[in-house]
């Protein structure tokens, strides 16, 4: 019944949040231009969004997301400590990870969880050839930063999406 009426329930709330604080909106006419858009940009827009996979795994999708954050917070640290110390102690390095997913949406949600973890950027996604190019702010050992890709973050998500 509500997909009837609003195409992305979650998008259209978050459009409307976020129009709420971006306007300061003290009118009702704001308010009513807000959820104009938040209801119809969803509409607009729906093609362009690839259907997610079903989320099977909800216990293991929030131990990721608490390795995620972990990992975030740990990666900042060292991240720093390279940045501020000798430059010529650092190993940058373009590594491929072949991958096992072969669902879209959840690949590039494992290249955005790679960049968005500092010290890490996600360069390319080759969805023909499956493989994720990452470029490392140090990466004196490739394979293993491969290997660590892959257990800490795309395995979980395969479990999570059984894919």
């Amino acid at each position: 019944m509500i997909r009837r009426i609003l195409a992305r329930p979650l998008q259209s709330l978050l459009l409307m949040l976020l129009w709420l604080l971006i306007t300061d909106a003290a009118s009702l006419a704001l308010v009513l231009l807000g959820g104009l858009l938040a209801w119809i940009v969803p509409w607009l827009t729906q093609a362009f969004w690839p259907a997610p996979p079903r989320l099977l795994r909800p216990g293991l999708a929030l131990r990721f997301l608490l390795v995620f954050a972990y990992d975030i917070v740990t990666a900042n640290w060292r991240v720093a400590r390279q940045v501020v110390g000798p430059v010529s102690r650092l190993s940058p390095a373009l590594v491929e990870v072949p991958l096992e997913l072969r669902d879209p949406f959840v690949a590039t949600l494992l290249a955005s969880v790679v960049s968005l973890t500092p010290g890490t950027v996600a360069i390319d996604l080759d969805r023909e050839a499956w493989i994720l190019l990452v470029h490392a702010l140090d990466a004196p050992d490739p394979p293993t930063l491969v290997k660590e890709i892959k257990q800490r973050y795309e395995l979980p998500l395969r479990e999570i999406f059984a894919c």
